[in-house]
This record gives C-alpha cells, structure tokens and sequence, in this order.
C-alpha cells in the first residue's frame, strides 16, 4: 500500500467535500427525516468515485475543453438550486406546514434520486473541483500510485457522506421541534439562493468557462 498519495487524496479530497453546500444539505436533511438514508449517501459517495476516476485517469481534459458542457451546467444547476431554495423557503415561512408535518412530505426514492443526480451532475463547480482540480492533483502521481490517490479521495467522500447521514441522527432530538426545521429550511434556502446567484453570476461574467 502506498500510503502517500493515498494520504493527500484522502484529505485534499476531504477538502473539497466538507463544506456547506446543496448536496451536503440535502443528504442531511434525509438523514435527519429518516428516509433513503443510505441510498442518499451512497449515491453521493459512488458519484464521487466516478467523478475523481474521471479526473485522476485523463478525461478531466475532455470537461477543461468542452466550454459548451460548463455553460449547460451552469444554467441548469442555477435553475435548479433556485427552485430548491424557493421550495426550503416556502418551507420554512408557512407555520402552517410546519404544525402539521417539521419535516415535510416523505419523498419517493425516485425523488430522492433525482435530487441528488441534480446536485450532484448540474454543478459546474463539480467539474471544475472534483475533475479538474482533485483529478490535476492526482494525476501528478506516477501511473502506479493514481489508484491509490483516487482512493484515498473516494474514501474521504465515502467517510463524509455516510458519516454526515447517519450521524444526522444524533440531531433528531433537536428537529422533533417545528422551529429547528424552520431554521434548518431558512438555512438551505440561504445556500440554495446563493449558490444559485453565484451560478448566474458566473455564468454572466464567464467565469466558469474562465
């Protein structure tokens, strides 16, 4: 075992994954309802995979040159996050809602699944951290030690992902009050808005393409 490159790809890919952010919280807020809860963190985690692999072992070249992939990406992934974060909002100024269910309505594993494939697949800055930078980083290694970098990124995301699902748990005593979820939903919806303005923001200015 080569436990150098396994080392920094665990920790630059923990860098990069622990941070607020829509995917982060909407694998919370599963966790914290109780539903889908391993199938949204190894969702995440095997995207993760399949998005450092991509990175590490060459086709991170193929998203730098593809200019028209980034603009896609980034309008959608700004559509979408806004949406989510008008949803968090109504979510959270409707006392209403909240007497009769914190938590909101269960969502169907379909749902679930395409939420995180939206969150995941439709952020441009997955492309641009994950496979470009993280599969930069990794690709520096000689061709032996790759594996090993690319492993230990996926095992930082594998470690967050299902840590931050099953470790919501320890919250729900919290989130048994309709207030913490309306505080938990105003949040999102803060993170969802931004991230999407940031999004258009970039879009705009070109800075993704950049």
């Amino acid at each position: 075992m080569d436990w150098i490159p396994l080392t920094e790809g665990f920790f630059l890919g923990a860098s990069l994954i622990i941070a607020i952010g829509a995917q982060n919280a909407f694998v919370l807020r599963q966790g914290l309802k109780g539903e889908h809860v391993f199938w949204s963190a190894a969702f995440c985690a095997a995207s993760d995979l399949l998005l450092i692999a991509a990175g590490v072992f060459g086709l991170g070249a193929l998203v730098r040159d593809a200019a028209w992939f980034l603009f896609l990406m980034t309008w959608g992934g700004a559509a979408f996050l806004a949406w989510y974060g008008v949803r968090a909002a109504q979510r959270a100024f409707r006392p209403e809602q909240l007497d009769e269910d914190p938590a909101g309505p269960p969502l169907t594993w379909g749902a679930v699944t395409a939420s995180l494939a939206a969150f995941t697949f439709l952020n441009p800055h997955v492309y641009l951290d994950t496979v470009l930078l993280l599969g930069g980083l990794g690709a520096r290694h000689p061709a032996a030690a790759r594996p090993w970098f690319a492993g230990g990124a996926a095992l930082a995301s594998v470690t967050w992902f299902f840590g931050l699902a099953y470790g919501a748990r320890l919250l729900a005593p919290l989130f048994r009050k309709p207030g913490t979820w309306r505080v938990l939903d105003g949040l999102i919806a803060l993170v969802m808005l931004t991230l999407a303005a940031t999004l258009v923001v970039s879009g705009l200015t070109g800075g993704i393409a950049r």
